[in-house]
């Protein structure tokens, strides 16, 4: 099976291949699609009157398929396979959320009359607002002071995709922690949500896709890593351990600051 340097297969990258709308879409882009009307104007001339149209949504891949990262600090990997999985409410041994973040999880109610505190977060890109707010210094009330004082490269993003995760799952169109938050329950509606949150937020940076309980870790398809170090470190340490890896690849970028 063909493989790209980051460890999918041929086709599932967005770096190696990158996702493009398809050609009809693209085709109405370069062509003006106001809509347009005559009108008179004092003088008794006619004029056209361009409506802007809406912003085009961008093509989404199926649900099942779709790339979803869980962003931990590294020394937190090991009791995540320790335990066999990501699980929700774990105490992990470097918490970046600060207490009044879990707090706020906690007390916020999901469909199906439980908390937010009982699914596992996951992002939708590698350039998810809090995932940059992390690796930029942790900076404000959803970070501890643990987040604050480590560095971007001692982060890990586990990937999953979104078929790991079952039909228990919530989309969230912002913070699951945030008051003003909007919940849509299971896979099928959550990718209908996914499409209507891109119609406004079209890299999908704010959204959160929560998975409840706990995602085995042989679910992990992908360990994102930020360096060559790390990752060898790591596979020197599951290898100890007797777990077998899954795939880990080197990305930089999303590791590191902006300049």
């Amino acid at each position: 099976m063909t493989e790209c340097i980051h460890g999918f297969e041929a086709g599932l990258c967005d770096i190696c291949f990158p996702r493009t709308a398809p050609a009809a879409a693209t085709a109405r882009a370069k062509t003006p699609t106001a809509r347009q009307r005559t009108a008179t104007t004092a003088r008794g001339t006619t004029a056209t009157i361009r409506r802007p149209a809406a912003p085009a949504v961008p093509a989404l891949p199926p649900f099942a398929t779709r790339r979803l990262y869980h962003l931990t600090h590294e020394r937190n990997l090991l009791g995540i396979v320790a335990d066999g999985a990501i699980r929700a409410g774990a105490e992990p041994e470097v918490d970046v959320s600060s207490a009044t973040t879990r707090e706020l999880r906690a007390t916020t109610e999901l469909p199906g009359d439980r908390s937010a505190a009982e699914f596992v977060p996951f992002y939708l890109t590698p350039t998810a607002t809090r995932w940059r707010e992390l690796v930029e210094g942790a900076e404000g009330a959803h970070w501890s002071d643990a987040a604050r004082r480590a560095r971007p490269n001692e982060y890990v993003a586990l990937l999953v995709t979104g078929a790991a995760l079952g039909d228990d799952l919530v989309v969230a169109d912002g913070d699951a922690a945030a008051t003003t938050t909007r919940f849509t329950a299971g896979a099928d509606a959550g990718a209908t949500a996914l499409r209507r949150i891109a119609g406004v937020d079209p890299e999908l940076q704010e959204a959160e896709v929560l998975a409840h309980g706990q995602v085995p870790f042989s679910a992990v398809v992908v360990l994102g890593v930020p360096n060559e170090r790390i990752r060898d470190r790591i596979r020197t340490q599951l290898a100890d351990l007797g777990v077998e890896p899954p795939r880990i690849s080197v990305f930089p970028a999303w590791f590191q600051r902006e300049a």
